[in-house]
């Protein structure tokens, strides 16, 4: 949990008055009378939070947090004015303000907003070293991740790729099987091949007898030429089978004739046509149990399991959630063109107790729609994030209690303060159920 916190106040009491209460609360305290100063201390890579006053000489509360955007739109800015500023605090969150403190503010309120923002921070930083440690994991990789899971997998596949053998890949839907097989392709002697992909899935038996073994001129209805199949093309390359497990029975076993003689048989063409083969298949179900229930042939598993890899689901890959997380934000900030967004805490707790069934797939469309504004997240997570008009209205209900609670209750020194007509006040103390007789109530000590 970072604990370092940024106090920019120009009120010399104040700013020691705060900082003995943050550091009492166990943080580490860099205190600062102006914001030029303070943003010298800072750079993008601040574990920290910053506190500061709004109202203050040469560099004020806003300015500062302009710059604090441009230095790392990602770090905390919580700012604190006086009372009446609502307009300002309006203008403030819509800029990139984490939070607001009403003078004069309670101590156990700048804590706990101070703890909820280094919270957040800490994910933000934390998230982004996973990202790194992921990047840096094998940077000619396509498949990131720091995980143990991954990191064997890439071993596995460096030796398989090496090996130039045919390879069946098993993993959930989303796994990431696809970048597996682009993976084998280009650590392998046939880099400079062609890798040909085809997905078994979703086409009748005769059109994919056509696509994959090719067949001569005038062999098959509509098409008088002649015409290579996907094996032939892979030739000295890779063929990439997807879903293989869609395959029928009677491509099954023609597939299992060019796997075991190395050549293909066009449908129409007297003579079969010698290829050089390097095959890749993979498949979202378990062969074993489509082999136990009459939809795959037993010999072609055999064959095809010579070489397995199994692709880890992202349950298993701990971290690795938050650092791909992290990867696909920052290519939906990038897309769309959005520079303010960063994950809390909750955001973060349920990205790690979410079981992902849809896997990377899912994680990266979550990821999308989490910075766009669209995420089904729980509702905790939105009870914690709402929007605007609540925020201000929360704003302007908490000066009215905060000046109610100085003034004891005493509505005709509240009126002065606040700057604002009889019938307004009552009009919003009414919306926001806030009775003054209740802070008169209390210094009585009968509440």
């Amino acid at each position: 949990m970072l604990q370092h916190v940024l106090l920019v106040e120009d009120d010399d009491d104040l700013r020691i008055a705060t900082a003995q209460t943050l550091e009492l609360a166990g943080h580490e305290v860099q205190a600062f009378a102006d914001a030029r100063t303070a943003l010298s201390a800072l750079d993008a890579n601040f574990c920290g939070v910053v506190v500061s006053d709004i109202r203050m000489p040469r560099m004020d509360g806003l300015e500062l947090l302009a710059e604090i955007i441009r230095l790392d739109p990602e770090i905390p800015v919580i700012l604190v004015t006086g009372h009446g500023d609502v307009p300002m605090a309006v203008r403030a969150l819509h800029d990139g303000a984490a939070d607001f403190l009403t003078k004069p503010f309670a101590a156990e309120h700048l804590k706990a907003t101070v703890r909820r923002s280094l919270e957040h921070r800490a994910m933000v930083v934390e998230i982004r070293r996973l990202r790194e440690l992921a990047a840096l994991a094998d940077q000619d990789h396509p498949l990131l991740g720091a995980s143990p899971a991954m990191k064997t997998l890439r071993s596995d596949i460096d030796i398989l790729a090496a090996a130039d053998l045919d390879v069946l890949i098993e993993g959930e839907t989303g796994t990431g099987k696809e970048l597996v097989a682009v993976a084998l392709h280009r650590r392998g002697p046939r880099m400079r091949g062609p890798l040909v992909a085809f997905n078994c899935a979703g086409m009748s038996e005769d059109a994919a007898a056509g696509e994959l073994f090719g067949h001569a001129a005038d062999s098959v209805a509509h098409d008088r030429r002649a015409r290579d199949g996907q094996i032939v093309i892979s030739s000295g390359g890779t063929l990439l089978l997807d879903n293989v497990d869609a395959l029928t029975m009677t491509l099954q076993a023609r597939l299992l004739r060019v796997l075991e003689e190395r050549e293909v048989h066009p449908i129409g063409q007297e003579r079969p046509t010698a290829v050089n083969l390097h095959v890749v298949t993979t498949s979202s179900v378990d062969l074993a149990t489509a082999v136990a229930e009459g939809r795959f042939r037993e010999d072609l598993l055999y064959r095809l399991r010579a070489s397995l890899l199994r692709v880890p689901p992202l349950r298993h890959r701990g971290d690795d959630v938050l650092a791909l997380f992290g990867t696909f934000t920052e290519e939906a900030k990038e897309q769309h063109g959005v520079d303010h967004w960063a994950p809390d805490a909750f955001l973060v707790d349920y990205l790690r107790s979410h079981d992902w069934p849809g896997n990377v797939r899912e994680l990266r469309s979550f990821a999308f729609a989490a910075v766009l504004g669209t995420a089904a997240t729980p509702e905790r997570v939105r009870d914690v994030q709402p929007d605007l008009p609540t925020r201000v209205a929360n704003f302007e209900a908490k000066v009215i209690e905060d000046v109610l609670r100085t003034h004891r209750g005493n509505v005709v020194a509240a009126l002065d303060v606040l700057g604002i007509p009889r019938k307004t006040l009552y009009d919003k103390m009414a919306r926001h159920g806030i009775a003054p007789s209740r802070y008169r109530l209390a210094e009585t000590g009968q509440v």
